[in-house]
C-alpha cells in the first residue's frame, strides 16, 4: 500500500491485470451479487433528476422496481445503492439481442440524453473505494465472475489502473492519476 494525497492505494491495482471480457461474462457483474451498485450521495440526486430521460432505455421490470422502490435505496446499514429487480439484477440493467447486460444509464448517456455516464462505482470496477474519516482506501476487488477479464488483461498486459484510467481521473482528478503513474513506473516498469 502507498499513499497518494488523501488516499491509501493497494499495489494490486498496479500489479494485477484486467480487461472486461464481455464475450465471456456477458456483463454478469450487473446481474450477480446480493446488492445494488454502491452510490455516492450526490449520485442519488442525479439519478432522481435524470430518471425520466433514462426511463425509455430501461426494461419494464427495471421501471417497475424503480417506481416501487425509488431510483436508489438505503440499505439496513445506511448504505446507498441502486435499486434491484426482485433482489437480483440492477434495475438499470438492459440486455442486447445477444443477451449481454449493459447499463440503461450509460445507454442514455451514449445517446446524448443525459450527461451522467453511470455510477462511479460501476465505472471504477474492479477498483473499489472505501471512504474513511480522513482518507479513502483504493483497492482491487477480485470476483470469480471476472476471471476471464483477468486472463484477457494478462494476455493484453493491461494493469487495472490503466483499464480504469478514465474512471480514476473522474474520481480523483488528473493530477492524482499522474502521481499514480509515477508510482506505477517504480513497481511495474
Amino acid at each position: 500500500m502507498f499513499q497518494l494525497k488523501n488516499t491509501i492505494v493497494s499495489e494490486e491495482i498496479i500489479e494485477k491485470d484486467f480487461v472486461c471480457n464481455l464475450n465471456a461474462c456477458k456483463g454478469e457483474c450487473c446481474i450477480a451479487g446480493e446488492a445494488g451498485a454502491p452510490l455516492e450521495k450526490e449520485e442519488v440526486q442525479i439519478l432522481e433528476a435524470i430518471y425520466e430521460d433514462v426511463k425509455p432505455f430501461l426494461r419494464p421490470e427495471g421501471i417497475a422496481a424503480i417506481e416501487q422502490q425509488g431510483t436508489s435505496i438505503v440499505t439496513d446499514l445506511g448504505e446507498l445503492e441502486t435499486t434491484l429487480v426482485n433482489g437480483a439484477e440492477c434495475a438499470y440493467v438492459t440486455f442486447n439481442d445477444k443477451g449481454f447486460a449493459s447499463c440503461g444509464i450509460e445507454d442514455a448517456y451514449n445517446a446524448g440524453k443525459v450527461d451522467f455516464k453511470k455510477p462511479i462505482s460501476c465505472h471504477l470496477y474492479p477498483v473499489r473505494v472505501q471512504k474513511y474519516s480522513s482518507f479513502s482506501a483504493v483497492n482491487y476487488h477480485k470476483w470469480p465472475i471476472c476471471d476471464d477479464a483477468c486472463t484477457l488483461g494478462k494476455e493484453l498486459q493491461v494493469p487495472v489502473y490503466k483499464f480504469t484510467k478514465d474512471a480514476l481521473i473522474r474520481k480523483f482528478g488528473e493530477a492524482w492519476y499522474e502521481e499514480l503513474e509515477k508510482v506505477a513506473k517504480g513497481i511495474r516498469p
